[in-house]
């Protein structure tokens, strides 16, 4: 299958800041931040992103360049003969779909909110009523899902880049103009130093103690960056060798990082000036914020733009994570008809399906992983999965970012950095291929030791200390 190309550097650096920009940062970065104590939780989270986060996605945009493949494919052309790292391109691409089976829902979470206060329909908006009513969640998943391979209908630079640029670009102007509205509010002052002004104090008293809130900033890292599961490397095989992929990791990291920052500063002011809590969890972005908004000048205004912005956040890895998707299923459909022709003698052509076919297939897929979650609040609430009052949000979520996403991450960085796997001389060749920032021989007790002990270190704690019960 040829590859596709994006048309610009710029279009490579949004669509994969615009993968890994979405509900992480400004749904479960906020939330997880306030549930383990504010501003040490940020602190270690900022420490994660650049011991961690900043090796491993630099190695799966070299992985997806060097391959120019899906994560189904790019082992196989990179491994050597009799080698089976190629089993991990398969749970990688399981890990696309069970991250769309509950992420596609919060999507159209934010879609349903925004609706709402664009008609005017807060007074009696809350997140435990919504939930209540699984033809809401249905509805406006089903929706999220159509929109968002309705753009890949299209090629990359015609659809998901096009698409991407637009929706960034005023992801970014919403959230300065919140941010600055959130700084003129009575309560900025005590929000922000909550925010911003570690307290090892609170961290202690968090779940899991210290070492618990450090698990979670990992995970929340790789989660955020979408790295662990090839979600980052699909974009690395769509552009080309001009650029040194550690510089346009960086690159993606801080717009990442950006946006999750303002995520912060718009919500934590805003509940101390009108004392909503800042533990709600996940439910903060939703009932806290639609109750300041109900209290506020112009409420109705702010309210439709911030939820736009959520959408916005939402469906750029929501389309992102879509993409990856629909190249592995491509590839799939590629693979079987060669396989056809080869075995069977079948006259038929080996060309992968088109984008539309795929999109529909793919589509079909997605909703129903995703209808478990959509019901798992009500029609399907005696799923218990964990502790009380979990469901198949909190099992998928478990499956992808304390299992899938940590464990691939260890997984890029050992076959990266060592001899029987890719190789630490031909990834840096890769990644460095080009002008940017690259990656020093001095990096390599990093990325090939530091790297995947602490990863695993902390995964083994974190399902030690997890809430089974």
């Amino acid at each position: 299958m040829e590859r596709e190309r994006l048309g610009s550097r710029l279009g490579f650096i949004l669509i994969s800041a615009g993968c890994a920009i979405g509900c992480g940062n400004v749904w479960k970065f906020p939330w997880m931040s306030g549930s383990y104590g504010g501003g040490g939780f940020v602190l270690i989270y900022l420490l994660c992103l650049a011991l961690l986060g900043l090796p491993v996605l630099t190695m799966e945009f070299a992985i997806g360049r060097a391959a120019q493949a899906s994560p189904v494919r790019m082992y196989r052309a990179l491994e050597k003969p009799g080698q089976k790292w190629h089993i991990h391109g398969y749970f990688a691409f399981f890990g696309n779909l069970c991250l769309m089976a509950f992420y596609s829902v919060v999507t159209g979470w934010m879609l349903y909110y925004f609706v709402q206060f664009l008609l005017g329909n807060t007074a009696g908006l809350t997140f435990g009523a919504m939930l209540s009513d699984w033809k809401i969640d249905f509805f406006f998943m089903v929706i999220a899902v159509v929109l968002g391979f309705g753009v890949l209908c299209f090629k990359i630079q015609k659809g998901l880049e096009r698409v991407t640029k637009i929706m960034m670009v005023a992801l970014l102007i919403l959230m300065i103009v919140l941010v600055v509205h959130s700084f003129t509010l009575a309560g900025a002052g005590e929000g922000l130093k909550f925010y911003l002004v570690p307290d090892f104090a609170k961290m202690a008293q968090a779940d899991g103690g210290i070492f618990g809130v450090v698990v979670g900033a990992m995970n929340q890292a790789f989660f955020t960056l979408s790295v662990g599961i090839g979600s980052m490397a699909i974009f690395g095989s769509y552009i080309g060798k001009e650029r040194s992929l550690m510089g346009e990791s960086v690159n993606v990291i801080v717009l990442d990082t950006l946006v999750a920052i303002m995520a912060g500063l718009i919500i934590f002011p805003a509940c101390f000036t009108y004392n909503t809590p800042v533990g709600a969890g996940p439910a903060l972005l939703f009932d806290t914020m639609a109750e300041v908004f109900r209290n506020m000048p112009g409420g109705r205004i702010w309210g439709s733009l911030f939820f736009l912005f959520m959408v916005f956040a939402a469906f750029s890895t929501e389309i992102s994570v879509f993409e990856n998707i629909l190249a592995c299923s491509r590839e799939f459909s590629e693979d079987i008809k060669k396989k056809l022709v080869e075995k069977k003698g079948l006259k038929i052509s080996t060309e992968p399906m088109s984008r539309p076919i795929g999109c529909l297939i793919c589509g079909i897929v997605v909703i129903a992983f995703a209808t478990t979650t959509a019901l798992g609040f009500n029609v399907w609430s005696g799923f218990v999965p964990f502790a009380e009052g979990s469901g198949f949000l909190d099992f998928w979520d478990f499956i992808v970012s304390s299992n899938l996403l940590p464990l691939g991450s260890a997984i890029f960085a050992i076959f990266c950095c060592n001899k029987f796997g890719w190789g630490w001389d031909n990834f840096i060749a890769e990644a460095n291929a080009g002008e940017g920032l690259k990656v020093q021989q001095w990096m390599k007790p990093i990325f090939r030791f530091v790297v995947p002990v602490i990863v695993v270190a902390l995964y083994i704690y974190g399902l030690v200390t997890f809430g089974w019960h």
